[in-house]
Formats: C-alpha cells, sequence, structure tokens
C-alpha cells in the first residue's frame, strides 16, 4: 500500500493505512491504497491511475476534496479530517449495460456498514443513502469502455461521518435539513479508519456475490433496502415534473413508477423528492 503525506486540522481524526489494514479481511479491494490528504478528487486520481494499469481493487482516499462531485454534477461537500471520500477501481470485462449493478454494489456495501454502526439505513434511488429519511452518503459509478467492452469501472464515494449539522449547514444552506451524518444519528463519533475497512470488506463481499450468482442476486439485495419503494415520489427532470408511486428498479437501474392511472414509467435520470 503506498500513502501520501496528509495535512489535517485534527490530527486525532486523521486516516491511516495501517488502522486500516487492522480489520481489512479483503483479497483486492483494498490491497492497492492510496492515501491522500489533499486532492481535486478522489475519482480523478484514480481515473489517472487506472489508465496507467492500476489493478482490480485500488482504492483511492482522501482527508479532504476541492473538486468532489455526486451526481447530476453536484458540487460534494467535503470538509477535511471528518468524512469518508473515496473512490474504488473495477475491472470487470462486462457490457456497458453491466454497470449500473455496480452503483446497486457500493450502496449496499454502505448500507450494510451504516447498519453495522447500529443505524438502520436505506437506499434512495439511484444512489443516495438515508438515515431517518436524511442523505448521509452517495455514490457514483463512471466508466470507461473499449468497443463493447468495459475496461474498468470508478465507484466514487461520499460518507458524512463526523460532520456536524452546524457545520452542514453552513456549507449548504436550506439543503442541510436533508442531510445529516453517522455521528448526528448516533450521538457518538464514528472511528474513520474501521469505518472504511468495513465498507471495504463489505464491497468485495458484494462484488462477488455478483461475479459468483449474478445481477439478479444484487438487484435482490437492493430492493430489500429500497427506501423509495410503494412511496409517492415527485421526479423532477430536465424537461417535466412527473409523480407517481415507485414500484421497482429494474436490471437496467431504471426506477418504475406507477402514475394514478396505472400507467408505467421507467426513469432514467432526475431529482426524487418523496411526497408520501
Amino acid at each position: 500500500m503506498s500513502t501520501h503525506p496528509a495535512l489535517v486540522s485534527q490530527a486525532e481524526e486523521r486516516l491511516a493505512i495501517q488502522q486500516i489494514r487492522r480489520t481489512l479481511a479483503t483479497e483486492r479491494v483494498g490491497f492497492q491504497t492510496y492515501l491522500f490528504g489533499e486532492v481535486g478528487s478522489t475519482n480523478t486520481v484514480l481515473r489517472r491511475l487506472a489508465d496507467t494499469g492500476a489493478p482490480d481493487g485500488t482504492v483511492v482516499l482522501a482527508e479532504t476534496q476541492t473538486m468532489g462531485r455526486g451526481r447530476l454534477g453536484k458540487p460534494w461537500f467535503s470538509p477535511p479530517g471528518l468524512n469518508l471520500y473515496a473512490s474504488v477501481l473495477f475491472r470487470p470485462a462486462s457490457p456497458p449495460s453491466a454497470v449500473p449493478v455496480f452503483s446497486f454494489i457500493s450502496s449496499l456495501a454502505l448500507t450494510d456498514a451504516i447498519w453495522a454502526e447500529g443505524l438502520p439505513a436505506g437506499i434512495k434511488w439511484p444512489n443516495d443513502v438515508l438515515v431517518d429519511r436524511r442523505k448521509v452518503a452517495g455514490t457514483l459509478a463512471a466508466y470507461a469502455s473499449a468497443g463493447d467492452v468495459v475496461e474498468y469501472v470508478i465507484l466514487g464515494i461520499g460518507v458524512n461521518l463526523n460532520v456536524d449539522h452546524p457545520t452542514l449547514a453552513s456549507a449548504l444552506g436550506p439543503a442541510a435539513a436533508a442531510a445529516t451524518s453517522l455521528r448526528e444519528a448516533a450521538g457518538r463519533r464514528i472511528d474513520r479508519n474501521a469505518f472504511t475497512a468495513a465498507f471495504l470488506n463489505l464491497l468485495e463481499k458484494w462484488d462477488n456475490e455478483y461475479r459468483t450468482h449474478g445481477s439478479d442476486a444484487v438487484l435482490e439485495a437492493w430492493r430489500e433496502r429500497d427506501a423509495l419503494a410503494h412511496h409517492i415520489v415527485e421526479i423532477r427532470g430536465p424537461a417535466d415534473t412527473y409523480r407517481g408511486r415507485a414500484i421497482d428498479v429494474n436490471r437496467e437501474g431504471r426506477l418504475v413508477v406507477e402514475d394514478a392511472r396505472g400507467a408505467r414509467r421507467e426513469i432514467v435520470t432526475g431529482e426524487i423528492v418523496i411526497i408520501e
């Protein structure tokens, strides 16, 4: 494993490769890990490593990001020394149509890691993880392909671990009402090194599940953690707004919504608001 010098305001909160390795039980994920003090984004760093031959399971961690992005290009608030900002590389040799399963895998690993902290967590399509109906984490899958074969998939992960609500409110404004952290929800500090190791262990577990049993097994587990199922939702897209009941998520990673007349629509993208 490789380490990059990190300058963090709270030394006691630092991530440390040696600490993570104490409970890391993987064969591939995290075998090669890079830890940085500050980066533009962990995804950008890992993409460069992937393009120069980094192996399957390579992980990039950072204490802070200056240009972290979430879904729809939104900035991801990344205060130093408090949370988890990570990117993980997979080389699945799959068609591009299989990429959505990696979003399922990362969301499953996150919810399981959060449950292990004693906090019930659910997944809000497509890639938000909720505790008490407020967002604590998000994932983003990006990929590169050659023809009809994926060369690599990069999973970007951000988890609010120890950031407090006043800090969130100062950075996010009114949007902070829909966000929280594990520390706020649990009422105690979260060990970032232990959580990182637990998440990476679970990520490899779910990747192995996919490799062994296929996407249907992963999707079935994802559905059990679906925070939107049977709720009335509003989808705010670039062209229109649509309201209906969330019915399912299909193999292609699309949200299936049924309107009041019983007509169904497959949603590819959009802002999702739970109405009831």
